[in-house]
């Protein structure tokens, strides 16, 4: 919910510098660390994916392009966008969707 699928438009924020550096001196850690970079190590056979991001979230449109690079790769995936932020009121109805996702992945 609300993923921050691309830390790289935050070098500033969650302490992120002490875990891969200031990103100017170690852009390769913040590259090789942040989830959209990921992909395509991905095959679409191992694993249920489900991520879903208000339409007014600070990282909604970095949920967009994971969600678009996915689909490029042709990853079986679940994409969710409704009105909201990054806030509990978002999540709070959120966790409904994921908790279904779950309970159908573990039915199997």
């Amino acid at each position: 919910m609300s993923g921050g699928v691309d830390i790289r438009p935050f070098p500033t924020r969650w302490d992120l510098s002490k875990r891969l550096g200031e990103y100017a001196a170690h852009p390769e850690n913040w590259e090789k660390n942040t989830v959209i970079n990921l992909v395509h190590l991905l095959d679409g056979k191992q694993l249920k994916i489900l991520f879903d991001c208000g339409v007014d979230d600070f990282f909604y449109d970095a949920n967009v392009r994971l969600h678009k690079k996915l689909l490029q790769r042709n990853i079986p995936h679940d994409y969710i966008e409704r009105p909201g932020g990054h806030t509990n009121a978002y999540w709070n109805n959120s966790i409904k969707y994921q908790m279904l996702f779950f309970n159908d992945f573990f039915k199997q």
